[in-house]
């Protein structure tokens, strides 16, 4: 059989197409007036005051930690307490922003950093003084406890950063998420709900650190316009000195990054916003099925917990018993079949060779996340899929969860 069931798929509409001839048309392709609507139309549907469009998720998480870092003077207290279980760039970005991963372990479920684990962590006096920032992720669109890890930080002096990439609408207590901590981080990655290709966002409701992103994203630069008019023949920083010949995007104060995006990545995500509603639905609908389904195998895996208001990035399975199949013959069989599959990203300090410098230290730690990151793994639920895909996912899986079960006998 050719069926080809991916993780992930975009189909670029007429609508889509219109919006990057007009970015061509325009003659602007680095980010502007695309860009800044952008920003105002996410802000807005997330629920925040501010919005800051970088070039990727990883540079939103940079440029975040860098404008905390400038705004509150964090060099004393280098400690990030965050999850061990996520894409590897929330690591990353933690250590090359300056600061240092501390990783406490996860609910098996929600794939979600423990507010338990925090508090024990912070118990600690010498971890409390270096500590300053909670890093929260929402996995494969499940939230976070925000109400619970916010009490710990507002108990600490900590402030709360969550990482919602991967949770485009999810509802957390009547609120989005990415909307109710100090900090929200977005990705708008080809894998995910909202599918730009490569781009990320910063939302928050501070005005301090919305002016010190948008001018670390831009080098350091002087200005943080949300549209630059200077080509149009306005700048409204000319006034701070007519006697000096004063161009701000080439006067820097801070030390920063080039993290602008393109206007074609905007453009394309206007139009998708258009329809994250549908989007939404449909992956939750997708979910469900595959779980109705599927209830005859969940003594071998665990399947999603379903909720009307997650918005799925995919759809997360557990091995739950390796003895009778392991997460590489599994996945190898799926494969063959024309699933595509993805390890759910793996442990980073004890499975991530990048961070075998941390192996020592939290070996047999983080139960639940090293766990996972061996045995669990995801295949696609997006809005693309058919009934009949959804079907045929329905029988592979049965047929070689039961084939497993019969040779274990």
């Amino acid at each position: 059989m050719n069926r080809k069931i991916s993780v992930g798929y975009l189909e670029i509409g007429e609508k889509e197409k219109e919006a990057i001839i007009e970015v061509l048309n325009s003659g602007r392709i680095s980010e502007d007036v695309k860009t800044y609507n952008f920003e105002k139309e996410w802000a807005q549907f997330i629920g925040t005051k501010y919005c800051v469009v970088t070039s990727s998720g990883t540079a939103a998480l940079i440029t975040a930690f860098t404008a905390l870092k400038y705004l509150y003077k964090l060099e004393d207290r280098p400690y990030v307490i965050t999850s061990p279980l996520t894409y590897i760039s929330d690591a990353n970005a933690i250590i090359l922003s300056g600061f240092k991963p501390v990783f406490v372990d996860i609910d098996p479920q929600s794939f979600s950093i423990l507010p338990e684990a925090i508090e024990k962590f912070l118990e600690n006096t010498e971890n409390r003084e270096k500590c300053s920032i909670i890093l929260a992720i929402d996995l494969m669109g499940y939230s976070v406890e925000l109400d619970k890890i916010k009490r710990v930080a507002k108990e600490y002096n900590l402030i709360v950063m969550e990482d919602a990439a991967e949770a485009h609408g999810t509802i957390y207590r009547g609120r989005r998420c990415g909307s109710s901590a100090d900090v929200g981080i977005f990705s708008f990655y080809i894998a995910h709900n909202i599918q730009a290709g490569e781009m990320g966002a910063i939302t928050t409701d501070n005005y301090e650190i919305y002016s010190l992103s948008k001018k670390i994203k831009t080098n350091g630069r002087f200005c943080d316009c949300k549209v630059c008019t200077r080509y149009r023949g306005h700048c409204p920083y000319n006034k701070l000195d007519k006697n000096d010949d004063f161009d701000p995007r080439f006067f820097h104060e801070l030390i920063g990054y080039n993290f602008k995006t393109m206007e074609f990545s905007s453009a394309i995500a206007l139009v998708q916003l258009e329809k994250i509603e549908e989007i939404i639905r449909i992956r939750q609908r997708n979910v469900k099925y595959l779980n109705d389904n599927l209830r005859n195998i969940v003594d071998i895996l665990q399947l999603p917990v379903y909720s009307e208001e997650v918005s799925y990035l995919a759809y997360p399975i557990v091995i739950k018993k390796p003895d009778i199949i392991s997460r590489k013959k599994l996945r190898y069989e799926l494969e063959k079949r024309g699933i595509e599959t993805r390890p759910l990203f793996g442990c980073i300090p004890t499975q991530q060779p990048a961070y075998t410098c941390f192996k020592e230290q939290y070996k047999g730690k983080l139960p639940n996340a090293e766990y996972i990151g061996k045995n669990g793994f995801y295949i696609g639920c997006h809005q693309y899929l058919t009934l009949e895909d959804l079907d045929y996912i329905i029988s592979v899986l049965k047929e070689v969860i039961q084939r497993a079960s019969k040779n274990d006998r």
